[in-house]
């Protein structure tokens, strides 16, 4: 006969879930970080509703309701190929499966959160982006191990699914997060009282208002940036005169102290031109430069930067092994479009950067010069 086994709340988040999950890893790129983020912000919603749900949703929703005993797994296993059904909500395997995808789903929110503040200095976090943090990638490499293991996790959940199916098609386990219904051997069903339905109605309310206000607000703190547009020319006048005149104007923070000094030095020879200066505007220029350089930025790009660079004498972003690898895809006939040019153009594409913001979901689509 046929049970009602599954309410529509426990449905509905099923498939938001999935929904946002998939979502998730769509974004990983780069040019979409705060969207990525925000779909963070989103599980995090209805895991916080799937926490309540388990303790004071409906039978079979419970986490009490969860088989998940080792005598209880070791007879299911030894049972897997039997037509005989004994759980009617969660099975064993399934149970450790459902709550070992809800914990590592939650850890990997968490961790993005602290990635997202640690190394971008946005969102809530902003405040770790500071000297002491800003060369832990940590938390981006339990991050993204962490999403390793939910595909795992979310693989062995689809196999068990289709295992069920084959072996025990007649329980109509995979119809049942659909409509609900499972057959079982004998009358079981649920039903919500008042209180289970006002707290999806609040789930519900509280993820709806999240999307309106992501996807409206002009500011939104969960993914706001630490770093604001500078005025250079108000910090130091004779630098942006100097600087600007004949290409991009490069933020200080973008080369270390010692390549600043390396050419400031040779003036004479500037990438094939002359651009010396007179030495009293010189000095002034290169302690502004070494005040506001990589060392003494918080920046990602900054510390990527260093990194890259160590203790190379390289005089030009465009040498170092971090910019050739973030656009090594680039295709050639990009730089050399009449509104590019040259590859030392960045702000060809980086709109901000004369300000002295580098933000990926900031950067020019390269299809403009295609």
């Amino acid at each position: 006969m046929k049970s009602y086994i599954w309410s529509l709340p426990t449905r509905v988040f099923h498939w938001l879930f999935a929904l946002l999950i998939l979502l998730a890893f769509l974004t990983e790129d780069d040019d979409f970080l705060n969207y990525h983020a925000l779909i963070g912000y989103a599980i995090l919603i209805l895991l916080g509703f799937r926490f309540f749900w388990g303790y004071l949703g409906p039978k079979y929703s419970k986490f009490k309701d969860f088989p998940m005993s080792i005598g209880e797994v070791k007879e299911f296993v030894a049972n897997i190929f039997s037509s005989e059904q004994k759980y009617v909500g969660h099975n064993p395997l399934a149970s450790y499966v459902m709550i070992a995808i809800l914990a590592v789903s939650f850890l990997a929110v968490i961790t993005g959160v602290l990635t997202l503040g640690i190394q971008e200095g946005k969102g809530v976090l902003s405040s770790l982006n500071s000297t002491f943090f800003k060369e832990m990638e940590l938390f981006e490499e339990i991050h993204e191990f962490l999403s390793g293991v939910l595909i795992a996790l979310i693989v062995m959940h689809l196999l068990g699914v289709l295992s069920d199916k084959l072996l025990h098609s007649k329980h109509k386990t995979l119809e049942s997060i659909f409509n609900g219904y499972k057959v079982t051997k004998e009358q079981e069903g649920i039903k919500l009282n008042i209180f289970q339905k006002l707290i999806a109605a609040l789930l519900l309310a509280l993820l709806v208002a999240f999307l309106f206000f992501s996807l409206t607000a002009s500011s939104n703190p969960l993914i706001a940036s630490k770093y604001v547009p500078l005025d250079y020319r108000a910090q130091n006048e004779l630098f942006v005169d100097e600087c600007a005149s004949c290409h991009t104007l490069y933020p200080p923070h973008t080369l270390p102290a010692k390549s600043w000094s390396i050419l400031m030095a040779d003036l004479q020879n500037h990438f094939g031109d002359d651009a010396s200066i007179d030495e009293t505007d010189n000095r002034n220029i290169l302690d502004f430069l070494l005040k506001n350089s990589a060392e003494n930025s918080t920046q990602e790009v900054s510390v990527k930067i260093l990194n890259s660079i160590k203790n190379k004498d390289i005089i030009a972003i465009t040498q170092t092994d971090f910019w050739k690898t973030k656009h090594g895809e680039i295709p050639k006939k990009v730089f050399a479009h009449e509104n590019v040019k040259s590859r030392a153009n960045c702000k060809a594409c980086h709109s901000d950067i004369e300000k002295g913001l580098i933000e990926d979901e900031k950067i020019k689509n390269i299809n403009a010069y295609m």
